[in-house]
Formats: C-alpha cells, structure tokens, sequence
C-alpha cells in the first residue's frame, strides 16, 4: 500500500505540474473556489515561502536526506501502523515530486494559490500538500498513541 501511495502522489504531481506549466498563460487566475483558490503558476527556486532561494545544491541534499530517513522509518513500521504508513508514503512521495523538479528544472513548479481568510498564502502544489498531509497524520496518530499510553497507566 504505501509504495503505491508514493507511486501515486508522484504521478499526479508531475502530471499536474506539466498541465499547469503546459498553458500557464491561460490558466493564470483560473478562479477554482471562489475567493479561495486560484491556479497561479510559479518557479520556485527555494523551499517553504522560497526560503534558501537559489540553493538548489543544499535542498536536493536536504531531500535526499529527507527521504533516506523517511524510507528507514516507513520499514520499521511497515504492518505495524497502518496511518504512520500512509504518512510517510505521502511526504516521501511528496518529496521526490519536489526533488524530481529540482534536479530536472533548477525549480520546483507551484501552481495553487489560496487565500485563506483574507491571507494571501504562498504559492504550492501536490507534493507540497502531500508532505503536510503525511505531517498531520504523523501528528494524529502521535495524539493517538499518547492517549492509549495515559489510558494504560
């Protein structure tokens, strides 16, 4: 199961970064929740709100790291913990997405643009939500873990 979560989180996010910069003239502004969400196309050559701009050398280090440790913790717990599973498999997918982008382009493509109440949010895209996603569940099943450990004593 997660070796096709990582399989699938990479095919849509390389596919809809090559829909997006296909025609980013005409989908610019493309208005999807209104008031909400926009399709914006951007080359990002940073991190997290282009954070370390330009270092494309030390974030490809940082995501093969990222991955080296992500892919050691998913085999400790592989038929263990199922949603720990799910979640690494998503921030490991969603971190080859960003890296394929790196080292093939010099930048990573970004393309939803939000504003969530009234706050104009950085451009990201799929692995971007991935890798959050896989954060969140790691942190419900941290929540999880810690209330069956309080109940046990």
């Amino acid at each position: 199961m997660d070796i096709a979560i990582i399989i699938l989180v990479l095919i849509v996010d390389q596919a809809t970064k090559m829909w997006i910069q296909s025609s980013p003239a005409v989908l610019a502004g493309t208005e999807l929740i209104p008031g909400f969400m926009y399709l914006n196309y951007v080359k990002n050559t940073g991190a997290a709100w282009s954070m370390l701009s330009g270092q494309q050398v030390l974030l490809s280090l940082i995501a093969v790291v990222e991955i080296g440790v992500l892919l050691w913790f998913l085999v400790k717990v592989r038929g263990k913990k199922r949603l720990t599973e799910a979640a690494l498999a998503l921030m490991i997918g969603g971190a080859l997405g960003n890296l394929w982008d790196r080292l093939y382009l010099g930048y990573v493509r970004d393309f939803i643009d939000t504003y969530p109440f009234g706050y104009d949010f950085p451009v990201f895209n799929i692995a971007d939500a991935a890798l959050c996603i896989g954060v969140g569940l790691l942190m419900i099943e941290m929540i999880r873990e810690d209330r069956k450990e309080k109940k046990s004593v």
